[in-house]
Order: structure tokens, then C-alpha cells, then sequence
């Protein structure tokens, strides 16, 4: 073919000149930015087939960071490297071997990048107020920092350190993500915490850093300061609430004052009260105040109960949070008190089941004639009540009418409620045949209520007529006696009999309770006429006391005899003592205090069962009061003091015991609440008996000192301290404040009075004698202060320096450009002396741009003038290069005698403001741009543009398009495109980045470039416009490798990802893989191999490898050769090309014939030579043949011939007489030919020539002893020079004759 002539030429070269030239193959090298000086970078190394000494350079404006050895190659690191501001070298590197010119090859230097950048946080500093209602799991806040490293030492993630304040609780209280989102983790209370200070901790991923593996950490803060929010209801003070008022009382009487306040303390919502109780109760409330009052006349008897339970709601103004109403309710229980105002009545019932609706006046009931005294009224069930309670519900019954005399009333006196009976007292009196019917008046009498009394209620008694002969019993009344609460079946009386003179059947005598009634309590035997108790439960001696009942004995005849039987209820001690009222005492500090403890113990007056005693249960102020034990007067034992008492409200709770004697003894509990008001009983006490301190001159507003005083008073406005001066020589010089150090506690700054200026020099006495009061202000009188004595010594300094008044330092804008002239601003300044002249003077000037300077770039732009005008002095002001001028000034008084003639420096700070007057920059662009259309979607990014605005805002604001596309093909042709790629715009920090994608499909035949020009606009009028051309190299199909496997395509597929990690392992190139496929869609294959991978090897700076370039790089690298041979590379070769358009088919067509008429003269012409070598050759020979026939043999003989040849000694006997024949000779094509040439005539005549098809082609290669080894492309590489091809040419070969 037609390409070996073209191989052979290099070697033919090399022959002609004799020397072969040094080759470099390397071209690419990785270095570690890490690398110390003087350090190991990498090893030049060359190759020269003439083994000369070689010599090294480098050069370019890279070449500045490595140092070579000129006869090693050995390059060492001269200066840092530093990735992140250049990630990629080139360097020249220039070799030679003292014989040829010096080869020179450009070669990449990559710098590997190291973990030597920590995270940068960006936009310090982190601050946020988030309101205490922030929803859980939120973002409150996201902090940003930067590594500029690559890879997972640039992946950053964040870390909360510590939370302040208390590290330990709120530790959790936040959470990061991985993008930098601080997240609330639970809920913020502002009571608690109105403020947290968070530590951030950024790392990056780690990496090698000097060989060590490193992680870089940051730090930061975040600071929250948490808004309060109406999030909580409001909250009662001094709960709970109770009080008392009597009944009857006047409308709008005060019962109690609630009080409220809003727990949201930075909110604090006006409070209103209402009283929310269902149902109507007697009372309302102030809405704003909280005062509970009476709205209805009281009457303790109707209410359900004398205790009111009322429900008060305090509501804040306005709406919380959620939208609701902010409230809370508290119970307050009011104690209605009982006045006598009831008299007494009475009612028809039994006392057990009346419910006193309705009173009576009229009652009706019988008895039989002359019964006995005592004996009371048969049918009649009267209950007489008072309504009030206690000693108000005790009243007297008493019988008044015509016939009172005969009867009595019991009992006479009645506390609250209790059953009445009419009992006989003259029985002579009660006789049927005087009256039928007898009628008396029952008065009960409240004695305690005179303006109404008593109520009166008429009995009528109707009277029963007896036979003469009754049975009579031996005694006429009989006093029994029982204990209440006995069992049923108690005995009473074992017998009470009657004596009936009749006999027979009209003597024999059956018993029977009367009234009826009494049979509920207790039951007689009807022979014996024992007495027993029936049922026990009612018998209460509480509740009554004495029974009366008519025990009948009845004879045969139906004559009826009776006795009276008192039975007297025995009291047990079985209730309680009561305690009358509650006991809530409010009394000044300083006061004794009295009480009376009321109590009634309804056990038998006058017993011990009813007998009280008081006594003071141990507490925390039992000591402080004493208690009669028998009447229940209790007193303080000495006057109260409101400071000696801890409790904020100012309370003493003490407990009180009422007992009474019976056994076992009962008691009863009360609390005596009492509380202490303050008094403002104490007067300040200063903590020091006498202050010294100094002062220097000339010093108006200085402290001069503190004094502390305090008072003992306990709440706040009783123990607030004021303090003051008393008037005295030299003290209107000087001020005194008052501040709060907490209860009670208070100091009192001493400064001298601003508008006062001590001169030391015309002071006659060097101090000042003061007399510092401290006061309550909520004293009554005058002589409630304390008073110390303070000496404040006046210390001699030096005249005061002007100053520069600080609102005439205030920030100064000036627009770019000089568009501003003359007086931009006037600075005042101000000197307290008398007499003074003040001059400004500028000191120094800075250039800002940023928080970068700027130099010098700004000082020439203002002047500041002696009279402290600033005026523009430049029409060169330019914001892009300066925006902030920093004027350090100061002013002199020409004046100043002593001391300080100079002011402090002071700073002016001028603002430049932009004007949109740049156009944009494109960055330069130092990487090369790559495109292997076969395999480039649409929006793939196939190159980047980033420029840059020097302009602030809109002006700076920038967007990219595409002006044209033009390709540039390899022979100079261009055409252009339109459609092919598009640009996105994106923002990066200070610069926007255009990428540049794929938008349309590439035509994968071009050979060449694209020329892309890209515009930049900005975004402010006048618009600004700049353009650049961006070069995009193709990589075409002829760079594509075809590699075969002897896997099958599944296999490949699968292992995809590790072939092509190993490829990049060994080239450090970019691998794009074009096609996987089986060898049957392919041609050219091996027999072993089943699949082909079509591959390209891309750099990033636009080159890519060939078969032979990737040949060279497996087999310099043992290790990545054997990797591919175990996932089944067995065959590298060039790709398929693909079909050739029509065009290049003709282009091709005319190549290939132009070459083949090259070729046909060539070797028509060697023919020719060749032809014409042998004829002269057997032309001479067949003379040599014709002249030896005249010669003796034996002298023909004489010379010896040289063994396996045909040359003679004699001259003329060959045409190669005397030919320095050297068979092992060398012809200069390969180091080691493993095919030496003879020039004997007699040997064939063999040429490395061009094979052509007229030639009888003999290919000598080395083959592999087994085709299926696969070591077999092993041994192929392992080669050092190409295989040596040997082309046998028969047609020429001759023999002497």
C-alpha cells in the first residue's frame, strides 16, 4: 500500500544524514501542589538510536516554577505551586544530542490538587431575629463557605459546636443541613432565652495535604435574637382569691380587687375582667381594674349556698397569635356572712323530712282528760325554725292564750330548727267535763332581732274522755334515760306494769306507745311492758333531746290506764365543734393584732361534749400569737413587722385548733390568714460611713464616684431610694443619679455637671466638701433620709484639644466622574477654650475598593481646605477602581498655650456612587475547548466564557448570546452555521459565566474548528457591549481506536466502567466511548476477538491520541496493560472509518490513481537500474570467462578465491574486485535488523522496496507458538520497534555464470 513508502522515508533520512535526532514521547506530566521546593517534580526523558548523550532545557513563562538537570532531566520544584490559581502548566522542554538541531516538544504540566484551603464562610456576618413562635423543623437561617479545592476536599459539611447560652440544654435545640439550612429543632420560648449565639463548624471532605490525610475546619457564629410574641395567656397574681361580705350589704360594696398581667412581658397587652359563672350570681367586676363588687341585694338564706364560687376571665386586648383571644379564668370564692334578719316559725312536719315552704299558724291535736303532767299533746307535729345561722338562729318558745296555765311548751329555747311539743303541766286543769276543747298561743321569740321578733302559732286541743276504772301504774311519770345512737333492741326499762283492780279478763293489762309517732324510736312489749329502743339511728340527741310518751295499759274492758315516760337521750360526743365565719385579717406593719375564734359544738350544752377549748397548731408563725384556750381570743405577742416576713405578699398563716373535751375529743381546723401591709418604717442606710474620691480638672460629665445606700422596706415603693445634694459650697458643680442595684438597693452615680468646667488654677480649696441625702420618696416626713459625707479632690490637667463636632462626620456621597465640583461638604469642629483659632488639616488619604485598597489611585481627588470645606479637585473620580475615600484629618488651635494643641484624628468617609461607564471583560481564556461530535447531545456544555463588570447594579448585570458560529476547516475553508449552539447565562459571585451547549446534532465528518463568537451585554443605559471568539477544536472519526476483546458484548458492557477506569489510569486522558459492538458488525477483526469497543482519547487541551500514541502509553505501563488484558483486550487497532461521502470518494479516486502512476514510474525506473546492473554484470563475466580460456590453468589458480563467493584476487576476474565485502554490515534502518542484505552477486537480490501487486510479497513476522495465549498482545507490545516487513523480489534475482 501506498502508506509504507511513507514509513519508509523517516529511516531513508537517517541513513543519508547519519545521525538520528533525540525523540521525546511523553507529553504529559502530573505534579502535587503540595510539592516542597527543591522537591522531585517529574523525569524528562528522550530517546536517541545513537545512544548520544543528551542534554535538557525548559523554557516558557511556566518554566518559571521547575528547575531541570541539563544532563539527567531530572525537574525539581523552583517556586510554589498553588492549583487554585493556575491548575495548568505548559513548558517547552528543549532536548539535545551535541549532532542535530535541539528537538524541542511542548508538555503539559497538570497540578494536582491538595487539601490545602480551609472553607471560607461568605457573606459575614450571620445574623437573624426569628419570633419565639417559629414553626418546628424550619429554616431560620443559611450560612455559605467556599473551598476552593476539588472533589471531596471541597465538598463541604457543616456542624453545630455550641449553642450559647447553656450549651447543655440547648445543644439540640438547632440542627444543620448539609447545604448550610440552620434548622429550629424545637421551640423557642422568649421568657426563657431572648437571645442565642450559635457556633458553626465547617470541614471539608479531607484529603492529602504533605502526604498526611487532612481535614481544614472553619469557624463561624450565627446570632439569633428571638422576638417576643403573644404566644401566652395572661396569669393571675396572688392566687387565690377568697373574701368575705355580709349580707344585706349596700350595692356596690368592695368585696376583693384580682389582678392580672400579660406573660408576654415584651408585649404587655392591656388586660379587661369579666365574670364568666353560668349562672346569675350577685356580683360584678370593674372590666379595667379587676374590682368585684356587689350588684344586687344580698340575702344569704335564698342563696344555694353562703359560699359563692365565682369564675373570673381576664382578657388581653388584642388577638395572640393563632388568632384567638389570649385569656385565663381564676376561681374566687366570696363568703356571704348571716345577719339576724329572720325571726322564727313555725311548720306542720316531722322534723326529718320538713322543708319549710310554707309556715302555719294553726294546729290541731287531742289529749285525754286529766293526763298527766308532762305528757304531751297527741297528733300534733310542729317544728318551729329560724333561718339564720348560729346565735342568730337561737330563739325562746313560750305559751301564751286562755289556757296556758294547763300546759307547757318543750323545749323553751331552740337553736336554728327543732320539733315543739304541748305538755300537760295541771292535769286537774285538763278536764273534759270543764271544756271540750282547749286552745293555747305557742310565742317564739328571737330575742336577738328586736325589730322583728316572734311569730305566734295557736294550738287547739281537743280532749278525750276516760272510764273510771283504768289501770293505773305505780309511778305517774317515769324518767328513763338511753344513750343516743344506741342498737336496735337496746332495753330501756326491763318492766313497767300497771295495776288494774278488775279481774278476769277486764284486769289483764296490754301495753302501747302513745302518740303513734313514737313507735318510729321505740317499742314497748305488750305483756311485760319492757321498754326497748326500736330503731337507734334516730336517736340524735342534736336533734332531740327528751322524749315524752304515754305508756297504755289497757284492761280487757277497753279501760285504759297510763304513765308518762320521759326518756332523756344521753348525748355521745359525736359532733365536731363548727367554726363560725372565715378569718382574713389585713393590718398595717407595726400593729397588734386581735381575733375572736367563734365555734358551737352541738353536743349537751354545758358537757364536756360541748365544752371548747382553742388551741394554735406548730407552723411557721405559731410563735408569733397566743390563744385564750377557753373563750378563743387570739393575739400577736407583739407588734408585726412586714420586713421580718419572707413571703412577697406579705402573709402569716396560722393554723387554729378547736376541740372540745368529750372522748374521744373532736376538732376542727380554721386558717388565720393576716396580712402585713408595708409601712415605710426604715429610712436609707448609706454602706459607708464617709467617700473620698478625685477628679481632674476641666472634665464636665466625669464620674467622680458611686455611693451605695439601702432600706429595709419591702416592697418597691417604700424602698426606693433617691439621692440628692444639700446645698453647700461648690455642690450646684456637680450632678448625683440615682440607679437600682436591685430590692432595696441603690447607688448614686456622683459626675460632675456637664455644663460646669473646674478649673484648678482659680480653685482657692483644692476639694469640694459634699453632703449627699438618700431619701425615701414615699416618706411621710422629712426626717426619713440618711446623710454622708462625700470629699471629692479636684486633681490638676492640662488644657482641652479641639474636637470635630461627629455630626459633621457623617458619610459624604460623590458621584463618579467629576459630574460634582467644588464644596462637597463642611466639617465643623469645636474647642471650649475662650479664645481660639481652629484650623482643619488633612493627615492621610485611603483608597478603597470594596474591602480591598485601592493605593494610591485616589489622592488627588479632593482637598480639604483650612476652614474645613472638602472640595473636588479631580475630574478622574472613578468608582470601578475606588469606591470609598477614607480622609484621616484632624484641627489645630493656633492658640493652645499647653497641653494638646491637636484634636483626635477623625475619619471622613467619602461614598463614590456608581455610573454605568464600563463595558464588560472578558476573562482570558486558558484551556482549550474539545468537541467529539459523534458522541455531543444537545445540551451537552462543550465550553465556557466568563467576563466581568466593573459597573455596580443593573450596569453590572450581564447576559450572553451567540453573534455567529463559523468552522474553520484544516485546509483554511470556512463556512458559517447558524443554530448550532446556544449560551446560558449564570451568575458567579463577581463575574457571570456563559456556557456554551450543543443545540443542535454536529456533523461528526468535519475536520477543523468552530469559531464562536460570544457577545456580553450589560443590563443599564447606555448599554455596553463586548465580544469574544471562542475556538472549539473537533475531534473527527479518524482519532477513533477500535480495541477487541475477546469477551462478548454483555461482558463489556459490564465491565464498561472499570475498562475505562484503567484506560484513564494509563493515558490520564478523557475516554468517550462511540459504540460497543460484536465482531460480526465488524470487519478487520481478530479471529479470537467477539467484541470491539469503539473508543476516542480526548486532553483537555484539545489534542487526542492515535493507535500508535495509546500503543506507546499501554506499553509503557506494565501494570495498566495487564489490568486490560484481564478484562479481554486483546487487539488495539484504528477505527473503522466510516462511508465517505461522494465527494471524498472522487477525491480519493484521483489520489489513489495519481499515487499509483508515482509508484509504476518508480519502479519502471528501478527496473531500468536493476536490468541494466546485471546485464553489464554477465557481460564481464562472460569476458573474464573468454580471457581465462588463454590462461594456464595453473595460474589461473594462483590467487585464492574467497570462500562462498565469487570474488578473485585477480583484477578484472569480478566486477566487485576488491570490494570490502562486510556481511554483517548495518545499512542504517533498524538497530537490531534481524535481516542483513549481501551484496554477492550470487545472493538473491533483495531490497526493502514497496510492495506493489506485481511483487511476490513475503511477510516475515513473529508469531505467537499458541493463538489462543493470552499473552499473546503482551509479547506483540513487549516489542521495542515496529515489526520488520522483508518484500522478496524474484523477478530480479541473478547468478554469475
Amino acid at each position: 500500500m501506498a502508506w509504507h513508502s511513507l514509513v519508509l522515508l523517516p529511516f531513508l533520512l537517517a541513513t543519508v544524514s547519519g545521525n538520528t535526532v533525540p525523540i521525546i514521547n511523553v507529553t504529559i506530566f502530573y505534579v502535587p501542589e503540595d510539592l516542597e521546593l527543591d522537591q522531585f517534580a517529574f523525569q524528562l526523558t528522550a530517546y536517541d538510536l545513537d545512544n548520544d548523550p543528551l542534554t535538557y532545557q525548559i523554557q516558557g513563562t511556566d518554566a518559571f516554577y521547575f528547575s531541570v538537570n541539563s544532563t539527567t532531566g531530572r525537574v525539581t520544584l523552583r517556586n510554589s505551586l498553588d492549583r487554585e490559581l493556575q491548575a495548568r502548566l505548559t513548558i517547552t522542554v528543549g532536548v539535545s544530542d551535541g549532532v542535530n538541531n535541539e528537538v524541542s516538544q511542548k508538555i503539559t504540566v497538570i497540578v494536582e490538587d491538595r487539601n490545602d484551603n480551609a472553607p471560607v464562610f461568605q457573606r459575614l456576618p450571620y445574623n437573624a431575629i426569628i419570633p419565639e413562635n417559629e414553626s418546628l423543623h424550619s429554616i431560620i437561617y443559611t450560612v455559605f463557605a467556599n473551598d476552593s479545592d476539588t472533589g471531596n476536599a471541597s465538598k463541604v459539611s457543616y456542624s453545630i459546636e455550641e449553642v450559647i447560652p447553656d450549651n447543655t440544654e440547648n445543644l439540640q435545640l438547632f440542627y444543620i443541613l448539609n447545604n448550610g439550612s440552620v434548622v429550629l429543632n424545637g421551640s423557642l420560648d422568649y421568657a426563657k432565652n431572648t437571645f442565642y449565639q450559635i457556633k458553626i463548624l465547617a470541614q471539608d471532605g479531607g484529603g492529602l495535604l504533605h502526604n498526611n490525610w487532612t481535614v481544614q475546619k472553619s469557624f463561624t457564629y450565627l446570632s439569633l435574637t428571638i422576638k417576643d410574641m403573644p404566644n401566652l395567656n395572661p396569669r393571675f397574681l396572688n392566687e387565690p382569691y377568697s373574701g368575705s361580705v355580709p349580707e344585706n350589704c349596700d350595692l356596690g360594696t368592695v368585696v376583693l380587687t384580682v389582678k392580672a398581667i400579660d406573660q408576654d412581658t415584651g408585649v404587655n397587652d392591656e388586660i379587661f375582667y369579666i365574670i364568666t359563672t353560668n349562672t346569675s350570681v350577685p356580683f360584678v367586676i370593674n372590666d379595667k381594674t379587676g374590682t368585684i363588687t356587689v350588684s344586687q341585694p344580698l340575702d344569704r338564706e335564698q342563696l344555694p349556698s353562703e359560699e359563692v364560687l365565682l369564675e373570673v376571665t381576664a382578657r388581653e386586648k388584642e388577638l395572640d397569635i393563632y388568632g384567638k383571644v389570649a385569656q385565663t379564668s381564676t376561681l374566687v370564692t366570696i363568703l356571704v356572712t348571716d345577719v339576724n334578719d329572720n325571726k322564727p316559725q313555725f311548720y306542720n312536719c316531722s322534723i326529718s323530712s320538713c322543708n319549710f315552704a310554707s309556715a302555719q299558724n294553726s294546729f290541731t291535736g287531742n289529749i285525754i282528760e286529766h293526763s298527766s303532767s308532762r305528757l304531751p299533746v297527741s297528733n300534733l307535729n310542729i317544728v318551729a325554725h329560724d333561718p339564720d345561722k348560729g346565735i342568730n338562729s337561737s330563739f325562746e318558745l313560750s305559751l301564751q292564750g286562755p289556757n296556758a296555765n294547763a300546759f307547757t311548751v318543750s323545749p323553751t329555747t331552740i337553736v336554728g330548727t327543732g320539733e315543739v311539743q304541748i305538755l300537760v303541766q295541771n292535769s286537774a286543769l285538763v278536764d273534759y267535763e270543764i271544756s271540750h276543747v282547749m286552745v293555747v298561743q305557742i310565742i317564739a321569740n328571737d330575742t336577738g332581732n328586736p325589730t322583728d321578733c316572734c311569730s305566734t302559732a295557736t294550738v287547739t286541743i281537743d280532749l278525750i274522755d276516760t272510764n273510771d276504772h283504768i289501770p293505773e301504774f305505780p309511778q305517774s311519770t317515769y324518767y328513763l334515760s338511753v344513750e343516743e345512737n344506741s342498737p336496735d333492741g337496746t332495753v330501756i326499762s326491763p318492766n313497767i306494769t300497771a295495776y288494774d283492780p278488775d279481774s278476769g279478763v277486764l284486769g289483764q293489762i296490754t301495753y302501747q306507745l302513745l302518740p303513734a309517732n313514737i313507735l318510729d324510736t321505740f317499742m314497748v312489749n305488750a305483756t311485760t311492758g319492757a321498754l326497748l329502743v326500736y330503731n337507734g339511728s334516730l336517736l340524735d340527741r342534736e336533734t332531740r333531746s327528751i322524749y315524752y310518751a304515754n305508756l297504755q295499759g289497757k284492761d280487757g274492758g277497753g279501760m285504759v290506764g297510763t304513765t308518762v315516760l320521759e326518756i332523756t337521750v344521753l348525748d355521745v360526743n359525736d359532733m365536731a365543734p363548727i367554726i363560725i365565719g372565715s378569718y382574713f385579717i389585713s393590718v398595717e406593719e407595726g400593729q397588734n393584732v386581735s381575733t375572736h375564734i367563734q365555734a358551737i359544738d352541738n353536743d349537751e350544752p354545758g358537757s364536756p361534749n360541748s365544752q371548747l377549748g382553742f388551741e394554735i397548731l406548730p407552723g411557721l408563725f405559731s410563735n408569733n400569737f397566743t390563744i385564750d384556750k377557753d373563750t378563743g381570743e387570739m393575739h400577736s405577742k407583739e407588734p408585726l413587722d412586714r420586713e421580718a416576713l419572707e413571703d412577697e405578699r406579705g402573709q402569716m398563716v396560722v393554723t387554729v385548733m378547736v376541740y372540745d373535751h368529750g372522748e374521744p375529743p373532736l376538732n376542727t381546723t380554721v386558717d388565720v390568714t393576716i396580712t402585713v401591709g408595708d409601712l415605710n418604717d426604715n429610712i436609707p442606710v448609706f454602706l459607708n460611713q464617709s467617700y473620698e474620691f478625685s477628679v481632674f480638672e476641666d472634665s464636665p460629665g466625669s464620674l467622680v464616684g458611686e455611693v451605695t445606700a439601702t432600706d429595709a422596706d419591702r416592697t418597691e415603693i417604700n424602698s426606693r431610694i433617691s439621692f440628692r445634694l444639700q446645698r453647700s459650697s461648690g455642690s450646684s458643680n456637680f450632678l448625683i443619679r440615682s440607679s437600682c442595684l436591685g430590692p432595696g438597693n441603690y447607688s448614686g452615680n456622683l459626675t460632675v455637671d456637664p455644663d460646669i468646667s473646674l478649673d484648678y488654677d482659680t480653685l482657692q480649696q483644692k476639694f469640694f466638701t459634699l453632703t449627699v441625702l438618700a431619701e425615701n420618696t414615699a416618706a411621710d416626713n422629712a426626717g426619713d433620709t440618711a446623710s454622708v459625707s462625700v470629699i471629692v479632690h479636684i486633681l490638676d490637667v492640662n488644657d482641652e484639644s479641639p474636637t470635630i463636632l461627629p455630626a459633621s462626620l457623617q458619610d459624604v456621597s460623590v458621584a463618579e466622574n467629576g459630574t460634582q465640583q467644588g464644596v462637597i461638604h463642611t466639617l465643623n469642629a469645636f474647642d471650649p477654650d475662650t479664645s481660639h483659632s481652629l484650623v482643619f488639616e488633612e493627615l492621610a488619604v485611603s483608597c478603597f475598593k470594596g474591602d480591598s485598597s485601592a493605593e494610591d489611585v485616589c489622592w488627588d481627588w479632593f482637598v480639604l481646605a483650612p476652614n474645613g470645606s472638602v472640595l473636588v479637585n479631580s475630574l478622574e473620580i472613578d468608582y470601578e477602581v475606588c469606591d470609598r475615600v477614607l480622609l484621616t484629618l484632624r484641627v489645630e488651635d493656633l492658640y493652645t498655650e499647653k497641653g494638646n494643641r491637636y484634636s483626635q484624628n477623625e475619619t471622613l468617609r467619602i461614598i463614590i456612587t456608581d455610573v454605568n461607564d464600563n463595558a464588560p471583560v472578558f476573562e482570558a481564556i486558558s484551556k482549550a475547548f474539545v468537541v467529539v461530535p459523534e458522541i455531543s447531545p444537545v445540551d451537552l456544555e462543550v465550553a465556557t466564557v466568563k467576563a466581568t463588570d466593573a459597573d455596580s447594579g443593573p450596569g453590572g448585570t450581564l447576559n450572553f448570546s451567540i453573534i455567529s458560529v463559523v468552522f474553520v476547516e484544516d485546509s483554511g475553508a470556512s463556512r458559517p452555521f447558524r443554530n448550532l449552539f446556544r449560551v446560558l447565562t449564570t451568575p458567579d459571585k463577581d463575574a457571570y459565566i456563559g456556557s456554551i451547549r450543543v443545540d443542535s446534532n454536529l456533523d461528526e465528518s468535519l475536520k477543523g474548528q468552530y469559531k464562536v463568537t460570544v457577545e456580553a451585554q450589560d443590563g443599564e443605559e447606555p448599554v455596553h457591549r463586548a465580544q469574544t471568539v471562542l475556538s472549539i477544536f473537533t475531534v473527527d472519526q479518524s482519532y477513533r481506536i477500535r480495541l477487541q476483546f475477546v469477551t462478548t458484548v454483555e461482558e463489556v458492557q459490564s465491565n464498561s466502567e472499570s475498562i475505562k477506569l484503567a484506560l484513564t489510569t494509563v493515558t490520564k486522558a478523557a475516554v468517550y466511548v462511540a459504540a460497543i459492538r460484536s465482531t460480526e458488525d465488524a470487519r478487520d477483526t481478530h479471529a479470537d476477538a467477539k467484541s470491539v469497543m469503539e473508543v476516542y482519547f480526548v486532553y483537555s487541551n484539545g489534542t487526542a491520541l492515535d493507535v500508535n500514541d495509546l500503543s506507546s502509553l499501554i506499553q509503557s505501563d506494565p501494570l495498566g496493560l495487564a489490568e486490560l488484558v484481564k478484562l479481554g483486550l486483546i487487539v488495539i487497532g484504528p477505527g473503522e472509518a466510516t462511508t465517505p461521502t461522494k465527494e471524498v470518494e472522487l477525491i480519493g479516486i484521483i489520489a489513489g490513481l495519481a499515487a499509483f502512476l508515482l509508484i509504476f514510474i518508480l519502479i519502471m525506473t528501478l527496473v531500468l537500474v536493476l536490468t541494466t546492473r546485471s546485464y553489464k554484470r554477465k557481460l564481464n563475466a562472460m569476458k573474464a570467462l573468454k580471457v581465462a580460456t588463454t590462461f594456464n590453468p595453473v595460474t589461473a589458480q594462483q590467487g585464492a578465491g574467497i570462500p562462498g563467493t565469487n570474488q578473485y584476487n585477480a583484477e578484472g576476474a569480478n566486477p566487485m574486485l576488491n570490494l570490502p565485502l562486510d556481511p554483517s554490515h548495518d545499512l542504517g534502518f533498524h538497530e537490531d535488523s534481524i535481516s542483513v542484505t549481501s551484496v554477492n552477486s550470487l545472493d538473491e537480490n533483495t531490497v526493502n522496496a514497496p510492495a506493489d501487486d506485481n511483487f511476490e510479497v513475503e511477510q516475515v513476522k513473529m508469531q505467537p507458538t499458541d493463538s489462543t495465549d493470552k499473552e499473546v498482545l503482551v509479547a506483540a507490545l513487549d516489542l521495542k520497534e515496529p515489526t520488520k516487513v522483508a518484500y522478496l523480489n524474484t523477478t530480479f534475482t541473478t547468478t554469475d555464470l
